[in-house]
């Protein structure tokens, strides 16, 4: 868990490379779903085109379905998942069912970064609109100015990455997602990651907690 633009989808997407383990987001799982035409998929899409987020309910069912799958039983990683106390209780009783009653082992990865920090992540990030590869043109620019080092595509800056939008971002994240730090502490889950720094030096610190 962490702030939008803290480092989040970059490590997992490292972590599961060198674990072998499966990188689970509930926003691409959401597209694929929406994309394939699933029955979740479609009910999602309504919601979602209407700028609504879609209910905690239907995302746990789509994060269910996806654990359930061959390669999630001896490990994956929940890439900002869960988001709030509500999503939290949902996913134990997942992997209550899924693991038949006995308690998951886990850990809960805080990453935590100044806030003036990822604003500056965030207004100067980039992304690959072919292969989703992401860059920063203060820290972590392409080759080329504006052009994607793996396939020279034009990279893309998303709608929401705004200073307004940003702002309003981090306020919904500190309102919702703040709590399960407190509920992942009195569990013992917890473990706080220093998410400043290069990538590589984030992803060795990563796999030292780890």
């Amino acid at each position: 868990m962490g702030p939008p633009a803290s480092g989040k989808g970059t490590q997992t997407k490292m972590l599961a490379e060198k674990t072998g383990f499966p990188h689970v987001d509930t926003g691409s799982l959401l597209r694929a779903s929406i994309k394939n035409e699933a029955e979740l998929g479609k009910i999602a899409k309504s919601y979602i085109e209407k700028g609504q987020l879609a209910p905690a309910d239907l995302v746990a069912s789509i994060i269910k379905e996806r654990l359930l799958q061959n390669d999630c039983k001896n490990g994956y990683i929940l890439d900002g998942y869960p988001r709030s106390l509500e999503q939290a209780l949902m996913l134990d009783e997942i992997m209550k069912e899924i693991n038949q009653g006995v308690e998951t082992e886990f850990k809960a990865i805080c990453f935590d970064i100044p806030d003036d920090m990822l604003l500056e992540r965030i207004v100067n990030r980039r992304s690959c609109p072919k292969c989703g590869k992401i860059y920063n043109t203060k820290f972590l620019p392409p080759k080329v100015d504006g052009i994607c080092d793996d396939d020279g595509e034009v990279l893309v800056q998303r709608k929401d990455d705004t200073e307004e939008v940003a702002k309003t971002r981090f306020e919904t994240y500190y309102a919702q997602t703040e709590p399960l730090i407190d509920f992942y502490t009195k569990r013992g889950n917890l473990v706080h990651l220093d998410a400043t720094g290069s990538t590589n030096e984030i992803f060795e610190k990563l796999l030292k907690l780890l």
